[in-house]
């Protein structure tokens, strides 16, 4: 059975603790056999301070934060049943991602945004790849996890790109979208935990691949 449209959540009221943890964020980025992306970032947190938070949650906060980070140039908006990665100033999407689906699956939740289109995207590959929130508690901690799969970026051109194109997009949108995505979970630790501290970037291996 499909799962169902999750719509966007209310605003969570999220427990505060003034203890100063430590933030381990675990990263991976890889390009797979066939080129396409495969960026994965996940923290852990104590249960306590955790509680209530949902994917949909982590969405709408990701939207804000992308929108704030690059100082508006791009805005995330809703459409219809998508939601668009805009240009400031124009009406290009840049990643357009159909409407968000929900799953359970025991103690993980799971919002998954399919890629259908946008500038970015290899014209050829616009109906592949998902940008993923999951939610996984155990019973002491919760993993927060972002995970983009699939996606082919316009940049490398094709399934086979050159040396060249490869280095153009590990220097552009690789290092952007990992920079964001660490930096997102960070603030969502502080926001969790009520103060901030260093941040430790911990290599993961999830899946095998070309690291970029």
């Amino acid at each position: 059975m499909a799962p169902d449209v999750v719509s966007f959540s209310a605003e969570v009221t999220m427990p505060r603790d003034d203890a100063m943890l430590p933030r381990e964020i675990a990263c991976q980025q890889i390009l797979l056999e066939d080129s396409s992306v495969f960026s994965i970032q996940w923290t852990t947190l104590p249960g306590r301070l955790a509680a209530g938070v949902t994917p949909a949650w982590l969405l709408e906060r990701y939207l804000a934060y992308i929108r704030g980070f690059t100082c508006t140039l791009i805005r995330p908006r809703r459409t219809g049943e998508r939601v668009e990665f805009c240009l400031a100033g124009t009406a290009r999407s840049l990643i357009s991602f159909t409407a968000p689906r929900g799953s359970r699956e025991a103690s993980q939740e799971s919002l998954s945004l399919g890629i259908c289109g946008g500038i970015l995207v290899q014209s050829g590959q616009r109906r592949r790849g998902e940008l993923a929130f999951t939610v996984a508690a155990d019973e002491e901690s919760v993993r927060l996890t972002l995970c983009l799969s699939g996606y082919c970026p316009l940049i490398l051109g094709s399934a086979t790109p050159s040396p060249l194109r490869k280095t153009l997009y590990r220097v552009t949108q690789a290092t952007l979208h990992k920079v964001v995505t660490i930096r997102f979970l960070a603030h969502i630790h502080r926001e969790l935990a009520g103060r901030g501290g260093a941040v430790k970037v911990v290599p993961a291996r999830v899946r095998e691949g070309e690291e970029i």
